[in-house]
């Protein structure tokens, strides 16, 4: 079972990166328009980049270690991760801000609802992804693992904060007031202490899943990246800021994995 200690710093790990997305929200009281297509762009294409990165460093690359060296339990995961994204995303009500198009099931939600769907969709594998490698760092305090999750956390965060700007200022744009479009914007990200708890409660119940959930966050979070960021990132005419930006995010979480872990 899961340790009090491990629950711990999988809530202090992932509270950090929901506490990102409440500032990024915050801004909504500073701004009166949405933010610049162009600055959206590359908001999108950095968050994809940290993404791909802490899916190769901070978990794919975790996984196999955790196994011994074997590749199936990283490459099943990775599977698993992507096939439970398409899912959510075929079920799950929501819209995205750039369209009027709602996937997902037919619903009447009301669309300020589904706008904060949409994000949450991508707040699940972060929050597992964190949640899982901050409580590694409870199981084994001295193996260098907490460098590791201290440069996951940051990556996540950096891409949370613009994050929460663009769903609490989109909100504002349908009429939401201030208040309200900041108290969405930041339940938008509530999910990922919640996905990271959970994660963690299941792979100490059985420690031998732990490799498995790790491989599956990133496939969740790869999927989220090709499904989503990439293509929006890179909507309409220059392009070129978004595949940029997509590359500027991967270095930056190579940087913090390899100088922090």
């Amino acid at each position: 079972m899961a340790t009090s200690t491990q629950i711990l710093y999988a809530l202090i790990g992932t509270g950090f990166t929901f506490l990102a997305t409440v500032l990024g929200s915050s801004l909504v009281f500073f701004f009166k328009k949405e933010v610049n297509m162009l600055l959206q762009k590359a908001f999108l294409g950095f968050a994809a980049g940290i993404m791909i990165a802490a899916s190769v460093w901070s978990l794919l690359i975790p996984s196999i270690e955790m196994a011994e060296g074997s590749v199936l339990p990283a490459a099943i995961g990775f599977v698993l991760g992507g096939i439970f994204l398409m899912l959510l995303d075929n079920l799950l009500p929501h819209i995205h801000a750039r369209n009027n198009l709602q996937e997902g099931l037919p619903s009447n939600l009301k669309r300020p609802t589904m706008l904060v769907f949409a994000v949450t969709l991508h707040n699940i594998p972060e929050g597992m992804a964190v949640g899982l490698s901050f409580a590694l760092v409870a199981q084994n305090p001295e193996n260098g693992a907490l460098a590791s999750s201290l440069a996951l956390a940051i990556g996540m965060g950096l891409q949370n904060f613009p994050e929460g700007a663009a769903i609490s200022l989109p909100l504002k744009k349908e009429g939401l007031s201030n208040k309200k479009a900041f108290l969405l914007g930041s339940a938008s990200g509530i999910v990922e202490p919640i996905a990271g708890v959970l994660a963690v409660l299941i792979a100490s119940s059985i420690l031998t899943l732990m490799p498995w959930l790790l491989s599956f966050a990133a496939g969740a979070m790869i999927y989220v990246v090709v499904e989503e960021l990439i293509p929006e990132a890179n909507l309409g005419e220059h392009s070129h800021i978004g595949t940029a930006s997509v590359m500027l995010g991967f270095l930056v979480m190579m940087v913090l994995d390899v100088v922090l872990g």
